[in-house]
């Protein structure tokens, strides 16, 4: 589904006048009839594509971001998908004030990135990649990942986010990352292992044992990876039981 579909940001348009419209075959922005609403609606309605259009054209998702509905910001996704960097933290506890980041791992646009304490997981090199990113996707980062890197590195990532646990939750998928990609078929090849056991990889890799930073870089960066897959599975089926449903009247 693409920002283009959507009539939901509009003042005084809610999720039943978008499907009425939708039903109605004004399934897109350039299908738009103001005979479909009453003439206010019409005016908010004419006023938000053409300021749509300019934003789209600047490639502001900051813009769409705020006006979208917690809920529907997934709808954001296909238009900025190449500009959407996957991030995933490993830590070696629940809290930034007693425990600390050990990897980082970024995916946008089929490049994989992956920072490691004491080497090369800086400030700046946080704010590189950070900075490249129109929009940041996590699954618990608004909880979680975010708060941990800001009190970790004193930075301010102020950014478009989609957490996944929360999409996720639309389709009634719950539970955390591993369970929800068996649960929809999401293979891994690396070994299973836990938050818990990267906690013990890191202490492993600073007693000074061979392999355990590899193998922790490689779930590190599974996890992102798959978030991306995670992300077009859940957005497609949503696409489905939200718009294709509501242009056929279900």
């Amino acid at each position: 589904m693409r920002i283009e579909n959507s009539f939901i940001p509009v003042t005084g348009v809610g999720a039943g006048t978008e499907r009425k419209l939708w039903q109605s075959g004004i399934t897109h922005w350039d299908e738009f009839d103001r005979a479909a609403v009453s003439d206010r609606k019409a005016d908010n309605i004419e006023q938000f594509i053409e300021e749509g259009y300019d934003r789209l054209e600047a490639g502001d998702a900051r813009h769409f971001d705020s006006i979208f509905p917690s809920g529907e910001q997934w709808r954001i996704y296909e238009n900025f998908a190449s500009d959407v960097c996957f991030f995933d933290i490993e830590t070696t506890g629940l809290s930034h004030k007693n425990s600390v980041v050990t990897t980082v791992s970024f995916h946008q646009d089929g490049e994989t990135t992956t920072l490691i304490r004491d080497d090369n997981l800086t400030v700046d090199a946080l704010d590189d990649i950070f900075s490249e990113a129109k929009i940041i996707a996590s699954f618990n980062g608004k909880r979680f990942d975010v708060p941990f890197l800001e009190g970790s590195f004193d930075i301010d990532i102020d950014h478009p986010h989609i957490d996944l646990m929360y999409t996720c939750k639309k389709l009634g998928l719950s539970g955390g990352l591993k369970q929800i990609e068996k649960d929809i078929g999401i293979d891994r090849d690396e070994p299973d292992i836990t938050g818990r056991d990267a906690v013990r990889l890191w202490r492993e890799h600073e007693r000074g044992k061979d392999g355990s930073l590899d193998t922790l870089v490689k779930y590190n960066r599974a996890d992102t990876v798959n978030l991306e897959t995670l992300m077009q599975t859940v957005t497609s089926q949503l696409h489905k039981d939200v718009f294709e449903a509501g242009c056929n009247g279900n």
